[in-house]
Order: C-alpha cells, then structure tokens, then sequence
C-alpha cells in the first residue's frame, strides 16, 4: 500500500504547506494532492510545493471539469508535468449542480457522457497524432455554429509524458465503474474498507496498475470521542452543505453506505442551520469506518483492514507532521 498527503482545500485560512509536503516526501510518502471548489484553485498549490520538491507526485483532487476545457486541462497538464519531470496526476471530477451552474455557469445534465468526451479529448490532445477534431454531444472541435473559422489545432509543446495518469473522482456506482473503464485510478470521497460489498460489483474489472487512492482523515488522539469531531463535521459538511436538498450525490452515498435515515437526519439539522445537532448526529460507526482515528495503537491495528481492502493508495488527510510519521513507520 502506498501513503499520498491530501492537502485538501486551502481553507479556512490561506497556509504554506511545503514543509510538511518535505516532511512527507522525506517520509517516502508517493504523493500529494490538492482541492478546489469555489476558493482556490486545484493547480496553483501543486505548483508551489513541486518547486519545492524532487520526487513525491502531484496529484490534483480532484480538478473541477466545469472550471476548464478540455483543451486547457491538456495544455496546464503538459506544462506542470514537464516542470515537474514527470509527476503530475490528473484527478478530475464533475462535482455536483449546485457548484457547476452556481458558481461555474455551466450546464450539469449527462455528467457521464461529458465526463467520458472530456477524458478522451484531453488524452488525444495529449498524445499529438495530429490536429484535433471532435464532434461530440458536449465538445466540438471545431466549434459548431460559430464564425465557421475555427479550424483543428495541434499542441505546439511536445509533452514529456502522452499518458499522463488520469483519475475520476466518483461516487455513483456507475461513475465508478466507468473509472475503471477508461481512468488509470479513482478517487472515492468516503469509502469503508469495513462495507467493501457497496462498490464490489463496479470494481469487478479493474485492470492492472489501476490505483485507488482514497482520502482518510487521520487523528490521533487518546479519546476516540474527541478524535471523530472533526470527521463528523466534515460529514455532516458534506451531507448537509455540499449538495442541493432534493439533488446530493454525497447524501446518497452515505445511504449506499448503510445510513440513509441517520443521513437524512444529518441534512435536516445542517440545512435548518443547527449545525452542532447536525454534527452531533452523525452516526460514530459512520465515521469511524471511514477515517482512521484513536490512539497511535489502534490506528496501526485498524490500518490491516485498509490493506485487505482494494484500496491501493491511502491519501491522509493531516497537517500534523507526527501523524505523517506514525503512518509511514506502519505503512511503508
């Protein structure tokens, strides 16, 4: 199993995170990954920290598709892989209707198609065969209906790699299991190495090398009450405020997990502005499967059920530099 540091979103005050991204390369940690929504941006920190470092690879997670064109995301990815010699992972994502039209003024509807026409344009731009043309349901190439003098471009830089590694961030069982069709890896969001039957059957094909780099928010702490507080909050961010009431793909997520009534009672709370009942009401089995939390013992103990679960890649979520240590020292 392979240790990545998710850095997460810059919030929720603006920090430096290069000297724990040096602590965790130095760690022998594989990887380290950035967020964004409608604050920072997924690119920028990733540059920062790899001026900064040698080795460890730099994973985006996940790059919102509505933020960018595919052709944007090809030339941004050449650009930092080549900087970089070769370290860039390219997580991207759909995200949900409330972020995409809300804040990035574009359409959401078919999300699956668009996400499968985006992949395939970035990997063909990337790969420079020739001048791109792409006639598809969400991206055309040249554009339809325009000036009618767009005419097929190719990518002026050589990229150092043409298969940069492309990971979806997926919850759907669908979505999953068209990562494993035309992704190099997936970024599940809360996945329980103790429910591994919920995505059995859209792993069932995965192909060699396939990564599954999954975040986990490490605590560590003598009392497993205080160290779930801030996995429950994050739940309880996501399940109440990550989502629109009638349309929450993290909602239904939590439901294929086993806890749909306790996750409509979480999103009640949040959207009624009780946020502390909304906390209070997560379920600490929930958050307990999805985290690794406790004293330094048990987190080592409960680390076994993450390397007998497809997980490949534990991506910890921490900015505690002991933290990074006590995984390494159990991990690698």
């Amino acid at each position: 199993m392979r240790l990545g540091l998710m850095l997460g979103y810059w919030m929720p005050d603006p920090w430096d995170p290069t000297e724990l991204v040096l602590e965790a390369e130095r760690l022998g940690y594989d990887s380290v990954w950035t967020a964004e929504a409608y604050g920072s941006d997924v690119f920028s920190p990733l540059c920062w920290v790899g001026a900064r470092t040698t080795r460890i690879r730099l994973g985006t997670g996940i790059m919102q598709m509505a933020a960018r064109t595919p052709a944007c995301v090809a030339m941004t990815a050449a650009t930092i892989d080549h900087l970089s010699n070769g370290r860039l992972i390219l997580g991207i994502g759909v995200s949900g209707p409330q972020v995409v039209e809300g804040w990035y003024g574009q359409p959401f509807p078919k999300p699956m198609g668009r996400t499968r026409e985006f992949v395939a344009l970035v990997r063909e731009m990337l790969r420079r065969d020739g001048p791109v043309t792409f006639q598809g349901d969400h991206y055309q190439l040249p554009l339809r209906g325009g000036t009618g003098l767009g005419k097929p471009l190719k990518l002026i830089v050589r990229p150092r790699r043409t298969d940069i590694p492309i990971y979806l961030g997926a919850e759907g069982p669908q979505n999953v299991r068209m990562a494993t069709e035309i992704a190099d890896g997936w970024l599940p969001l809360f996945y329980s190495p103790f429910r591994q039957d919920v995505y059995a059957d859209s792993l069932r094909n995965l192909k060699p090398g396939f990564d599954i780099a999954c975040p986990v928010t490490v605590v560590i702490a003598d009392d497993l009450a205080s160290a779930l507080v801030p996995v429950k909050w994050m739940l309880a961010f996501y399940i109440g405020g990550m989502g629109a009431a009638a349309k929450n793909f993290h909602l239904n997520l939590i439901g294929r997990l086993g806890f749909e009534e306790e996750a409509k009672a979480v999103q009640k709370l949040f959207l009624e502005g009780k946020r502390a009942e909304a906390v209070a009401a997560v379920p600490d089995r929930l958050a307990d499967e999805v985290s690794l939390v406790g004293p330094p013992e048990r987190i080592r103990d409960r680390l076994q059920v993450w390397r007998e679960s497809p997980v490949t890649t534990i991506l910890a979520g921490t900015r505690d530099a002991a933290t990074l240590r006590l995984l390494a020292e159990a991990a690698l």
